[in-house]
């Protein structure tokens, strides 16, 4: 099953539904509610007929102005019970939410390690939307007043089999036009969604590259683009509003017209004097009544179709991406990283990017990954940080495979410095401390100091107060990309990953960047830099040469560039035959 396939069985115990069950009290309270104000809408038509039958041949004020004072006591109870039902589903609207926000917090931040399509990860955060903002309405009231349908339906025959006929082929018309709207408005929906997440990609991708999109004349064709997904949105979305809107039209008309017949029906019967006048006001508004939570369904059925299938594509994503096991704590590690025939796939690709990848280093080495554009060096380095799963092989750290650190302990171990440096939006000082709680500030300046920022950092307006704006936007490239070192050393961890950490460094930043691969080593770490230029790998006593995904070869330093300077043997049948 793939992450966006919807759901066949809605029925399986899922995250989603233990989380619903949890507000089973919740739901039973507005079931009770619901029933209780359904009751109390007879009211009016139990008033009319009184009045009508009682008050008026009598001619009595007294039981009039009881009657008014009964029914208004009456609704005035509807009114708080209604209010009340409406907060206690706002009340559990808001209670999903929290309940698996975090959960869908995590599957954004992880949906990019198992995909290539990032825009399914906001998705998910508008399918939570989506659900919470549907129970929260009035989509769900309307539903828990269709069971009480049959009441009014049933006092109708009470009043007069034909009345009760009259209502019954009224609400089975609603019914069929309820069926009707959920088969053609369900594909319009569906496609509006797909739509949607296209337009957002197109926009956020943009957004991303907007110097780009300036600098070489290509927001026009973007914006071509953009406005393709943004026409099919608004074209899905037209036909399901048309549909819906039509639908809710004929469904108002045609209880209209039925509450209509029902009076001349009503007419038709006191006429003949088989029934009271009263019963002409009352069995109208009890049949409007009857049909009243079909005509609300309908006007709510696209939000219930939407917030169905978020609730299929969050149920899918959960259950593609399990909730991460909490793991036992390890001893932090001091010893060995060991490589063991590592193979790595790029997220949603097929294709081995790495394969049977065999090394390990000891405590206080070194290590240079090399190799031409597109020979896995980078996937490699996502590999060792656990970013990207593993196809084959192990990843051990002190003979403990990656897999079996909790993931925010294995965090504190490791440092990583990407390829594409991001920052986020906050302190320089909450940057490097990776946004930890009350960090301690001798710490953030001692990582500072060993990434040999610290000078650079108190250049800066505020120091280390300094905001950034969103993905590190106040600094410029080489700034941004010390400032990810001075993170990736926070805390001393023991393995330091680094992808092209002079990138964008100058001269100054070569050095410092060299002194603080050897501190790393002179403290006991494991240092791995994966480079293209050689002043990266100055202090480095190890060397990876990939190849096409493969290990071509693996030692010291020094006898790797031996090797590569040693001259390629001539076949003797090739001498003289050049020329």
């Amino acid at each position: 099953m793939t992450l966006t396939q919807p759901s066949t069985d809605l029925n399986r115990t899922s995250e989603l539904f233990k989380a619903l069950h949890s507000f089973k009290g919740a739901f039973v309270a507005v079931a009770g509610f619901s029933g209780l104000i359904n009751v109390l809408m007879l009211s009016g038509s139990l008033f009319m007929l009184q009045v009508y039958d009682r008050v008026l041949p009598s001619r009595s004020v007294p039981t009039l102005v009881a009657l008014i004072i009964l029914v208004a006591v009456l609704y005035a109870f509807q009114g708080v019970l209604e209010t009340v039902r409406a907060r206690v589903l706002t009340r559990i609207g808001a209670g999903i939410d929290e309940t698996i926000s975090n959960r869908v917090f995590n599957c954004i931040t992880r949906l990019p390690l198992r995909t290539r399509d990032r825009g399914e990860g906001l998705q998910a955060l508008r399918d939570l939307d989506q659900v919470s903002g549907f129970l929260s309405g009035a989509g769900p009231a309307a539903l828990f007043d269709l069971p009480w349908m049959p009441l009014y339906v049933g006092i109708c025959f009470l009043f007069h089999p034909w009345i009760g006929f009259a209502a019954l082929i009224g609400a089975v018309l609603l019914v069929a036009l309820t069926v009707l709207t959920d088969r053609l408005v369900r594909g319009p929906t569906k496609a509006m969604s797909g739509f949607s997440t296209r337009r957002s990609a197109i926009a956020q991708s943009s957004a991303r590259n907007a110097e780009v999109l300036a600098a070489m004349g290509m927001s026009d064709r973007l914006a071509t683009r953009w406005n393709k997904a943004n026409s099919d949105f608004r074209e899905a979305q037209e036909r399901a509003s048309d549909l819906t809107s039509g639908f809710g039209a004929l469904s108002r008309i045609l209880r209209m017209m039925l509450q209509s017949m029902v009076l001349a029906l009503g007419a038709y019967l006191v006429i003949y004097q088989q029934a009271t006048p009263g019963i002409i006001i009352a069995s109208s508004i009890l049949t409007s009544r009857a049909l009243a939570p079909i005509e609300l369904a309908i006007a709510h059925w696209k939000g219930f179709l939407n917030a169905r299938q978020s609730w299929r594509r969050l149920d899918d994503l959960f259950a593609a991406m399990p909730a991460e096991n909490g793991g036992m704590e390890l001893p932090a590690p001091t010893a060995e990283l060991a490589v063991q025939g590592v193979s790595v796939v790029a997220p949603g690709g097929r294709r081995l990017v790495v394969q049977d990848v065999e090394l390990s280093l000891k405590a206080g080495s070194g290590m240079g990954v090399i190799g031409p554009s597109g020979s896995g060096k980078s996937s490699l380095a996502r590999a060792l940080v656990g970013v990207w799963p593993l196809t084959r092989g192990k990843i051990r750290l002190d003979g403990a495979a990656l897999e079996q650190w909790p993931a925010q302990s294995l965090g504190r171990h490791i440092g990583y410095l990407p390829q594409d440096v991001e920052l986020f939006a906050g302190t320089v000082g909450q940057n490097i401390s990776r946004f930890e709680d009350e960090a301690p500030s001798e710490t953030i300046i001692a990582a500072a100091k060993a990434a040999g920022v610290h000078d650079m950092i108190l250049r800066l307006p505020e120091g280390y107060q300094t905001e950034i704006g969103e993905s590190g936007a106040a600094l410029s490239a080489g700034q941004r990309q010390r400032v990810a070192l001075a993170r990736a050393l926070y805390r001393d961890p023991f393995l330091v990953v680094l992808d092209e950490p002079n990138s964008n460094l100058d001269a100054a930043g070569d050095q410092a960047l060299t002194q603080a691969i050897e501190r790393i080593k002179a403290r006991g770490g494991i240092v791995i830099v994966v480079a293209h230029r050689p002043s990266a790998l100055a202090a480095l006593d190890h060397l990876l040469v990939l190849g096409g995904g493969r290990q071509q070869a693996f030692g010291l330093k020094s006898d790797i560039a031996r090797q590569a300077l040693q001259p390629v043997p001539v076949p003797l049948h090739a001498v003289g035959t050049a020329g």
